[in-house]
C-alpha cells in the first residue's frame, strides 16, 4: 500500500528513491556540492515523503565539516557563470566587480539564496548584500556562506522532487 502519490516511481521523489546509490547521490550533488552530504541522504533511501527529505537534508546541512563546506563552496566557484539577464549593462559590470572583489578576499565565490525573491529584485539583491558581507571578517563570513549554502541545497532539493527541473545556479543567480 502507497502511504504518498510521491513514493511513486513516475514521481521525482519516486525515482530518486529508487535510483543506483551512485545515481542519487549524483542528483543531490546538484542540490549542495558536498559529497558527504550527497552520499548521506542518497544512502538514507527512501524517504517517504518530500518533507522527510527536505529535513534530513537541512539536519545533513548542519552537520557539514568545514572540509565538507570548502568542498561545496568550491563547487559553488566552478559551476559560478554569471548571466547577462535582464538588466542595465552597468549593473551586470557592478554584479563581476562585486563577485570578483568577494572572491579575492574569501577565496570562493560568493553564495547566497534568492528563491524568496522575484526575479526582478534579484540583482539589487546580489549587489547589496556582496557590498553588505565583504566588510564581514573571514570566519564571520563562511559561517554565513555555510548558511547559504544550506538554504541553496533545500530550495535546489525542492525543485529537484517538485520535478520543476534543476539548474545548478538556481535560484541563487539573478536572472
Amino acid at each position: 500500500m502507497r502511504l504518498s502519490a510521491q513514493r511513486g516511481p513516475r514521481t521525482p521523489l519516486g525515482r530518486l528513491n529508487d535510483a543506483p546509490a551512485e545515481d542519487a547521490a549524483a542528483a543531490l550533488l546538484t542540490c549542495c556540492g558536498s559529497e558527504r552530504w550527497a552520499r548521506l541522504l542518497a544512502g538514507h533511501r527512501p524517504y517517504p515523503d518530500a518533507d522527510t527529505l527536505l529535513a534530513a537534508a537541512e539536519e545533513a546541512g548542519y552537520d557539514l565539516t568545514d572540509t565538507d563546506v570548502s568542498e561545496a563552496l568550491a563547487a559553488e566557484s566552478a559551476h559560478h557563470p554569471l548571466t547577462e539577464g535582464p538588466g542595465a549593462l552597468a549593473a551586470h559590470t557592478a554584479l563581476r566587480a562585486a563577485h570578483a572583489a568577494y572572491e579575492s578576499r574569501f577565496g570562493y565565490a560568493f553564495v547566497i539564496c534568492l528563491d524568496a525573491l522575484p526575479p526582478a529584485e534579484r540583482l539589487d539583491a546580489v549587489l547589496e548584500a556582496i557590498r553588505f558581507r565583504l566588510a564581514h571578517r573571514p570566519e564571520e563570513e563562511r559561517a554565513v556562506a555555510a548558511e547559504e549554502l544550506r538554504r541553496l541545497a533545500l530550495a535546489r532539493l525542492r525543485a529537484l522532487v517538485a520535478g520543476s527541473g534543476l539548474t545548478r545556479r538556481s535560484p541563487s543567480v539573478p536572472d
